[in-house]
């Protein structure tokens, strides 16, 4: 899949990142989520290139990139980790500023980078995520349900990785069919099959569950730090989605940022670059080239 890209693996920040890039234009970044890979952005990919400089890699402990085994306190799964490995993979490339967009745990990860690199990032927009310390705060009996991940994989292993490993193809199906999006069958067999092939072994189940217990924990303390978005954001999140039912995405990161923040919801359930590509693609060609026009 996204043949017309190029593929290069980074040696950076201690570890090694798959990542596909192309087109031509301003830099634009693209982030995947839990439990996928960079191919989640194949059905926009073409059309975006054609307007922007593409990189998307997979984030480490996903899809071809590393999967270390976790540290103390999980520290090396930290966003601020991840975030960074992302800086020095767009440093490779030559690109000191950049455009970017985050989805589920890239988002997080996007979120982390915005605000440890303000330098870097010139827009950013972030897909079906509500701040990770407002999730976590706003826990109830509702939100502890429909994301009993959160909860599930952050136990010390290898409870949950055993549990998952007895029948990872089974977690993954029910997983990408949750959370709103009705079922996988706005998933390409092509990216199934990915997802299925990056997914289901030991490291990558070991790795997504240090991403997890990162975030409830080590994640947690940086988000208490001083500092805030300081760049333009805009939100994009489904309907049908936890994040649309249960937060308020407008308000939640409002009170993250110091720049503008615009939003839209999709009649989707969480998994949007494949659910609702073509809504997707025009919001990110309308928002982001805003910025052309801002530095013209």
């Amino acid at each position: 899949m996204l043949e017309n890209f190029r593929t290069t693996q980074f040696d950076v920040n201690g570890v090694t990142i798959h990542c596909q890039h192309g087109g031509k234009g301003p830099p634009l970044l693209l982030l995947h989520g839990f439990p996928q890979t960079h191919v989640i952005w194949h059905k926009i990919a073409d059309r975006l290139a054609e307007h922007y400089t593409l990189v998307m890699p997979d984030l480490r402990g996903y899809g071809d990139s590393s999967k270390p085994p976790g540290e103390t306190h999980h520290a090396n799964y930290a966003k601020r980790v991840m975030a960074q490995d992302m800086v020095d993979v767009m440093h490779a490339l030559g690109h000191a500023q950049f455009l970017l967009c985050g989805h589920d745990r890239g988002g997080r990860v996007a979120h982390r980078l915005a605000l440890d690199h303000p330098h870097a990032v010139q827009k950013l927009m972030l897909i079906d995520i509500a701040p990770t310390r407002t999730m976590y705060e706003a826990t109830d009996k509702t939100f502890a349900t429909l994301y009993y991940h959160w909860f599930m994989l952050i136990q010390p292993a290898p409870l949950p990785e055993t549990l998952i490993g007895n029948s990872a193809d089974f977690f993954l199906d029910t997983t990408l069919g949750g959370w709103g999006s009705g079922g996988t069958s706005f998933i390409d067999p092509a990216a199934m099959a990915q997802y299925r092939r990056c997914f289901c072994t030991p490291a990558a189940i070991h790795a997504a569950c240090e991403d997890y217990r990162a975030s409830a924990g080590i994640d947690l303390e940086h988000d208490r730090e001083p500092g805030k978005i300081s760049c333009p954001l805009h939100l994009i999140w489904g309907k049908h989605g936890v994040v649309g039912r249960l937060f308020h995405p407008l308000e939640d990161w409002q009170e993250k940022s110091t720049a503008s923040v615009t939003g839209v919801s999709f009649t989707a359930g969480h998994f949007i670059p494949e659910q609702s590509p073509d809504l997707l693609l025009t919001e990110m060609l309308t928002f982001f080239s805003q910025h052309q026009h801002d530095s013209d």
